[in-house]
């Protein structure tokens, strides 16, 4: 926002138009060892950490939305490497919710 005062130009930055929302990467689908929400959801329970060992099918955590409850399966074998959520938070659709390292 631009005040004019005694012909002087101020700038004056309007911090409480700020927004609070909290920006994710997102899940690139091509690579199969990031695992990306489903939907816009909020997590439930966080069921791994890193460094746990994760087989395909797996459930790495619960999302919720419209009253349903949805599993989030890990979709390789390995160790889980990254966890970009915590129960409580929301996510929106394809947001990077898990990186996993995948074993040979």
């Amino acid at each position: 926002r631009i005040i004019l005062m005694n012909y002087k130009r101020i700038t004056v930055k309007n911090t409480s138009t700020e927004s609070t929302v909290k920006t994710r990467p997102k899940a690139d689908p091509k690579l199969k060892n990031q695992v990306g929400a489903p939907m816009s959801a909020g997590v439930l329970e966080v069921r791994v950490v890193p460094g746990t060992k994760v087989a395909t099918g797996d459930t790495l955590c619960m999302l919720s939305a419209m009253k349903m409850e949805m599993v989030v399966a890990s979709p390789v074998c390995g160790t889980v490497s990254a966890v970009e959520v915590s129960g409580g938070e929301s996510v929106s659709a394809q947001d990077l919710l898990f990186t996993i390292s995948v074993e040979p």
